[in-house]
C-alpha cells in the first residue's frame, strides 16, 4: 500500500465558511457552506445519512475499504484494541461567521444517551487567523444549572460568552477541547481540528443559524442535552494545561498529533496516520510508494505503507488515533 491523497469532502452545515480551506488547499472556491474539509473520515454526519464518508480516489467509501482488510489499513496491534475502526476524526474548519457555543458529549453520555461508543473530545491546530480573532473556551466560574438552562432557553449567547474564557489565537497555537467543555470559535480562523470519530454537539443557539431546537439538542429532551455540558468552571491552570505550541498530553487517551519539521524532524513511523502539510514542499517516501506534499496537501497513510521519511522544506502535522483505548476523564 502506498500513501493516498484525500480528495476534499465538505458535507453541507449550517453555519458560513469554505473560502479559507479552498485556499489553503489550492482549490477552487466552492460554496459558502461548505466550512469543513473531513479527512479520511469513515465518521457520518449525525443524522446525515453517508454525508461526511470519505470517498477514496478509487471510488470506495474508506469505511469500506477497510472494514475488507484492517489489518492492512490499521496494523494488527491497533485491530486489536479498536477493531475495524481508526478511532479517529481529522477535519478542517473554516469558520466564516463565529460558531455557536456548543457542547460535545462525552463517552459515558454517548453510550447512555445517543447509542455511540465515542464522545467528542477535540483540539485545535490555529492555521491561520484574522487580526484580533478570538475563541471562547470553558466557564471561568460555576454556573448553576438553572442558569445555564435560563441562558439556553433565552438563547442568551452574550450572557455565555461573557461567562467563559477568551483567547486571542495566531498560527501555531494548539488549543485542547475535553468532552463537555462549553466553547465557541470565532470568525475568522482555519483550523486543524484532530477529534473523537462522533458527529455529536449540543448547542447552546440555534435560531440565529435556522436551526430548530431539536436539531440543537440532537433529538434530546433539552435538559438531558443539557446534562453533557460542563458547568464548573475551568481554572487558569488548567486552561493553560490545554495551550501551547504542542498538543496538550492529556489528549492521548483519545488522539495524537505531532509536528514533522525542520532538519531534525523524526522519520514517519509505519501505523495509520493522516498528514496535513500546513507549508513548504517536499516529499514522503515510504516503503510502500512515494507521494508529493505541498501546502495543503492531505494525505492517508495506511500501516502497509511502512516507515516513511519526509525530504524537502515541508512542514507536516501527523495525526494518528489514540496510544490505547483508556479514556482518561471522559467516562
Amino acid at each position: 500500500m502506498k500513501p493516498i491523497p484525500l480528495p476534499p469532502n465538505q458535507p453541507p452545515q449550517f453555519y458560513r465558511g469554505g473560502a479559507r480551506i479552498a485556499a489553503f488547499r489550492g482549490l477552487a472556491a466552492g460554496g459558502d457552506r461548505s466550512p469543513e474539509d473531513w479527512l479520511a473520515s469513515t465518521t457520518a454526519r449525525f443524522g446525515g445519512g453517508d454525508h461526511g464518508l470519505t470517498v477514496l480516489p478509487d471510488g470506495r467509501l474508506l469505511r469500506d475499504a477497510i472494514a475488507a482488510d484492517p489489518a492492512e489499513f490499521l496494523g494488527p496491534e491497533h485491530v486489536a484494541r479498536f477493531g475495524a475502526d481508526p478511532a479517529l476524526l481529522v477535519k478542517l474548519l473554516d469558520a466564516g461567521e463565529r460558531l455557536p457555543v456548543h457542547a460535545h458529549p462525552d463517552r459515558t453520555f454517548a453510550r447512555e444517551h445517543l447509542g455511540s461508543a465515542y464522545g467528542k473530545s477535540e483540539a485545535w491546530l490555529v492555521l491561520a487567523a484574522d487580526g484580533g480573532a478570538r475563541v471562547h473556551v470553558g466557564f471561568r466560574a460555576d454556573v448553576g444549572r438553572d442558569t445555564l438552562a435560563g441562558w439556553a432557553e433565552h438563547e442568551d449567547a452574550d450572557a455565555m460568552l461573557a461567562a467563559m474564557h477568551e483567547l486571542p489565537v495566531a498560527a501555531g497555537d494548539w488549543i485542547y477541547v475535553p468532552a463537555g467543555t462549553p466553547h465557541a470559535i470565532g470568525e475568522g480562523i482555519l483550523i486543524l481540528e484532530v477529534q473523537e470519530p462522533s458527529d455529536l454537539g449540543v448547542l447552546l443557539e440555534w435560531s440565529r443559524y435556522a436551526l430548530a431546537r431539536e436539531q440543537a439538542c440532537m433529538g434530546l429532551d433539552p435538559d438531558v442535552a443539557l446534562g453533557c455540558v460542563r458547568r464548573s468552571g475551568v481554572g487558569e491552570d488548567e486552561l493553560a494545561a490545554w495551550c501551547g505550541d504542542e498538543l496538550a498530553p492529556d489528549s492521548r487517551g483519545f488522539f495524537r498529533a505531532e509536528w514533522l519539521r525542520g532538519e531534525e524532524r523524526p522519520p514517519v513511523e509505519r501505523g495509520y496516520a493522516v498528514l496535513v502539510a500546513t507549508s513548504g514542499s517536499g516529499r514522503l517516501d515510504t516503503e510502500g510508494g512515494a507521494v508529493d506534499l505541498e501546502r495543503g496537501s492531505t494525505v492517508l497513510v495506511p500501516h502497509a505503507a511502512g516507515d516513511g521519511e519526509l525530504s524537502g522544506a515541508v512542514t507536516v502535522v501527523r495525526c494518528s488515533p489514540p496510544v490505547d483505548p483508556g479514556v482518561p476523564g471522559g467516562g
